[in-house]
């Protein structure tokens, strides 16, 4: 008997709809089901993941998925929750971006496994690329009508809508070309499921009409979705006032991956370990259990952060999130500055007040520089007081005397300096 694969999504909090018939398919025998994303970046971002989630535990239930990159239809845009059309990609540019998400999905799926369920990725525009419009017309367009197009609800929307331009006929016979995708992979590959987000719910279904009006009434394809991911305040999900929070660390680094899921909501945190993580029921009750009793000891967000930043990254990464976060409210020393990449590095301090000094005036005394050079303290007499208390550091090392030389030795990175004055304070100087 194979893992149930619905009711794992449902006890996770994953499912939105399905078609009738879609759970006694998946008991009844291993089941290929895709999933579409769009290549018009080379990462995916914390948006995808919901998606790439859905797939791995249809994996881990025996079943076999497919992550579809839509090379054709992502040179034209999806009207679905859009209100602009996307720009075009060349082909260099989206071969270049399949390779870097299938090199991401990886971390989540086995396309190496050699048994049957291993993951595939497909590209539809290996099977586009070659088809005319007059092939178009007369193999897919004749079957769906203008009617049950139009009823289509994000067709609505964009002709309902704010949108100025309208919908083109470019967008409008996306959930065409969507629904051909279903039919291509049904005849050469067998498969039977789509999967995908709820706003997908109507191209997805006219995929499953498309392959029953050309193949004939006996032909059952399914589609199942899961909710679109929100925070608890109502706001987009993975969207920070800087952007996205992406896969790639080049984009997003790892400690600022980590941070975005240490900073969740209490109620945010119960909804996404079970989303994001692939640990099981048991265990996340006992931790949702441990964390009611105590909520500042933030036990489920800590967790969370671990999971997915050791999916998408790697544990050795996690470790370098955990320390850098270590150096703004914990014990730390200035070796662990220096382990820090240069981004890693700004992200921490990012919030931190910042000043640029001139390289000139490295040489000088402590008190010079963090007087006249930059206001790290007011007046000379009071940095002595507090130098003579304790309380001020360079670099995470006491100062010991203020009338100490700053020197090029001391930079991070060849051009930083981190003043301290008691716990919580710290300045950047930038030198230039």
């Amino acid at each position: 008997m194979r893992k149930n694969f619905v009711e794992e999504l449902r006890w996770r909090g994953m499912l939105a709809q399905m078609m009738p018939g879609t759970e006694d398919l998946l008991q009844k025998e291993m089941v290929s089901a895709y999933l579409g994303t769009d290549p018009t970046a080379d990462s995916l971002h914390i948006g995808h993941l919901c998606g790439i989630m859905m797939l791995r535990h249809l994996q881990h239930c025996g079943h076999k998925p497919i992550i579809l990159v839509g090379g054709a239809t992502g040179m034209i845009g999806d009207p679905s929750g859009k209100s602009q059309e996307r720009n075009l990609l060349n082909d260099e540019t989206l071969r270049h971006n399949q390779e870097c998400i299938k090199a991401q999905v990886a971390k989540f799926l086995d396309f190496e496994s050699k048994d049957e369920n291993a993951a595939e990725m497909v590209n539809n525009y290996d099977w586009m690329k070659d088809f005319t419009f007059l092939d178009f017309a007369r193999e897919v367009g004749k079957h769906i009508t203008v009617n049950y197009m139009m009823a289509k609800e994000s067709v609505q929307q964009r002709l309902n809508g704010t949108a100025r331009d309208g919908l083109s006929f470019t967008e409008f016979t996306y959930q065409l070309l969507q629904g051909y995708d279903f039919l291509y992979l049904y005849q050469h590959k067998g498969v039977k499921l789509q999967l995908g987000g709820n706003d997908q719910w109507g191209n997805m279904t006219t995929g499953t009409e498309l392959i029953r009006r050309t193949l004939g009434n006996e032909v059952e394809t399914f589609a199942l979705t899961c909710p679109l991911i929100t925070k608890s305040d109502g706001k987009k999900f993975g969207k920070t006032e800087s952007g996205n929070i992406w896969l790639d660390p080049k984009r997003t680094t790892p400690y600022k991956f980590y941070q975005f899921w240490l900073n969740v909501s209490d109620e945010d945190a119960e909804r996404y370990i079970k989303i994001f993580t692939s640990l099981d029921k048991e265990t996340i009750d006992a931790l949702i259990e441990e964390h009611r009793a105590d909520p500042g000891r933030r036990v489920l967000q800590r967790r969370l952060a671990e999971e997915v930043t050791v999916l998408v990254h790697s544990k050795e990464d996690l470790d370098t999130a955990i320390e850098a976060s270590n150096i703004l409210f914990g014990k730390s020393t200035k070796e662990a500055l220096e382990k820090l990449d240069e981004q890693t590095f700004l992200d921490v301090f990012e919030g931190v007040e910042h000043h640029t000094i001139d390289r000139s005036q490295l040489g000088q005394p402590a008190i010079e520089l963090f007087t006249a050079a930059a206001p790290v303290f007011p007046s000379k007499g009071e940095m002595r007081k507090m130098v003579q208390g304790g309380g001020v550091s360079l670099n995470k090392e006491k100062l010991a005397d203020p009338q100490r030389p700053v020197t090029e030795d001391d930079l991070i990175d060849g051009k930083y300096l981190l003043a301290q004055k008691g716990k919580k304070n710290y300045y950047l100087l930038i030198v230039k």
